[in-house]
């Protein structure tokens, strides 16, 4: 009789990603069945935008900066510029995001701790004291006083010589995930929207070389979504301001070109991979589709991916390089135009120099020591990859259909669809980790009491003396009645449908701070207040 060998015991009663998507034990050609995506460079894109992928020019190194005074940040902007990075990326603090000057009240104890304070057309021109804004590319994460901080840096590239139409760059701007996710808002969801098609429209005709948005699913894979949700919300947030462009009477192929998106790069590494493989064709098909994009320069999505900081670990730090590399790695081979690599120590503060420096070493070894760059999505063909891909495609279509029945993503914002999803998401999570179904290492497993410590940055309350004293020498110094003028001017615009670009500038010029110019626009607006999610 012929014996039968047994299958071994699988070491867990079910395999998932991350996310909680089930996991075959093989894959095989009749999982992928059917799918035959184009070559790299053809509709849509699932294999990538460029046909010669990473051979012809390699992403960009764009490593995240901002803290304290914009003196201190300015030095850090250099040293990275200095170590090889290849691209700007500012960070703001607290009070800058949510449109505060430091002498607010509500400012106290945040200036300067989580990025660089920007008060006024001054401290962006120390920002960018001795850096040719005409000659790098600067993306600055700044989203409700978006258009105030981009009027700033016009500004300064006037000043310096330079011509608007040869900036380049991004500018983050996106609203809508700060309602669903990170809840950094200030005006309601619709005047929001309205400051964002102003900018839409001012840089078609005035900057068309800038980035007006990136589309970010960072932040809502960040408070807990799923790789599914980050890619659905995300497409469907773009699709969101697509529609809102179009409504404001702008043609679908004068804007849709310099949107950008920005994504997470998670640690389940073929989730991720067939994520951004998926978000190509999805975006390719909507602009082809169903808005009728006539140019593959709106079909084709370019996007900028970060490691993610919500999987770094106070806990053994040192962990965290590898976490990062394995990161950037799966953004690498998913196809990434431009990546930051996080710090070891951002699960304890702002990075140091020194880990800020091994973050983009990780990148320049990945780009030139491993081969990757020498061909073409190299995980094409591969049948769990393309089922994933195709999978994750179906699924985001199904999610979009679900919030157009509701009447658009800022109607499902405004009945907390997106945020109830997310959060339950993130609960089952974390039941999944403390039931030790997800181990993280020197969190739940492998756990050590004997942590050395390691040196981090501290940012002491200097930072907002310093920050006091200029914003107060800046209100002495300027003009009083032409700032009076340029936001009298800035609410008769957010009264009615005149673009706010050109007043904002006005307010920019004559010195306004941040503060002042965001209160003139909470006076006709008013602030958001979210609905409650139980």
């Amino acid at each position: 009789m012929k014996t039968v060998e047994k299958a071994p015991a699988e070491r867990s009663p079910a395999f998932t990603t991350i996310s909680g998507r089930p996991i075959k034990a093989l894959y095989t050609s009749a999982d992928a069945a059917g799918i035959q995506p184009a070559e790299p460079g053809q509709f849509p894109y699932t294999r990538g935008i460029h046909a010669s992928g990473y051979r012809g020019k390699l992403w960009t190194m764009r490593q995240f900066a901002g803290f304290g005074t914009p003196e201190e940040t300015n030095r850090r902007l250099k040293q990275l510029l200095a170590a090889g990075g290849t691209g700007l990326s500012v960070a703001f603090d607290l009070p800058t995001l949510m449109g505060r000057d430091p002498d607010h009240p509500l400012s106290l104890g945040e200036v300067g701790k989580c990025g660089v304070n920007v008060t006024s057309l001054a401290d962006m021109e120390t920002l960018f004291d001795g850096i040719p804004l005409g000659e790098v590319t600067t993306s600055m994460t700044i989203n409700s006083p978006a258009a105030i901080i981009f009027a700033m840096y016009l500004v300064v590239a006037e000043k310096q010589g330079a011509r608007w139409d040869t900036l380049a760059g991004t500018i983050q701007n996106d609203i809508l995930k700060e309602f669903i996710a990170q809840k950094e808002y200030i005006f309601p969801p619709r005047p929001s929207m309205r400051l964002i098609t102003d900018i839409f429209g001012f840089c078609a005709r005035q900057v068309p070389r800038w980035n007006t948005i990136s589309v970010s699913g960072y932040h809502i894979r960040e408070a807990g979504a799923t790789a599914l949700q980050e890619l659905a919300f995300t497409l469907r947030d773009g699709i969101e301001y697509v529609q809102w462009g179009l409504d404001a009477g702008l043609d679908v192929d004068d804007f849709v070109p310099r949107m950008s998106f920005f994504f997470n790069a998670h640690s389940d590494f073929f989730e991720e991979i067939a994520k951004y493989r998926a978000a190509r064709s999805l975006w390719a098909r909507a602009m082809r589709d169903r808005f009728g994009a006539k140019t593959d320069r709106s079909w084709k999505l370019r996007f900028h991916s970060q490691t993610a900081g919500v999987s770094l670990t106070a806990q053994q730090p040192y962990n965290n390089v590898v976490r990062t590399a394995l990161q950037a790695l799966s953004a690498v081979l998913g196809g990434t135009n431009s990546l930051h690599t996080n710090s070891l120590d951002e699960a304890l503060a702002l990075p140091t120099a020194e880990a800020a420096t091994l973050a983009l070493r990780t990148q320049q070894i990945l780009a030139h020591e491993t081969g990757l760059t020498a061909t073409v999505d190299p995980l094409g063909g591969s049948f769990f990859v393309e089922r994933l891909t195709r999978d994750m495609e179906h699924e985001s279509e199904a999610i979009f259909e679900q919030i157009d029945r509701m009447g658009g993503m800022v109607a499902a914002i405004e009945h907390g669809f997106p945020q109830k999803e997310i959060a339950e998401s993130s609960y089952r999570f974390q039941q999944a980790v403390e039931r030790k179904e997800k181990v993280i290492v020197g969190v739940n497993e492998y756990v050590q009491d004997d942590d050395a410590p390691i040196k981090i940055l501290y940012i002491d309350e200097s930072a907002s003396e310093r920050q006091l004293e200029k914003v107060d020498q800046v209100k002495k110094s300027r003009d009083a009645g032409r700032v009076g003028r340029a936001l009298d001017a800035l609410r008769a615009a957010a009264g009615n449908r005149t673009n706010t670009m050109a007043p904002i500038l006005e307010a920019v010029r004559a010195y306004a701070t941040l503060g002042e110019m965001c209160d003139a626009l909470r006076d006709v607006w008013g602030e958001y207040e979210e609905v409650p999610v139980i």
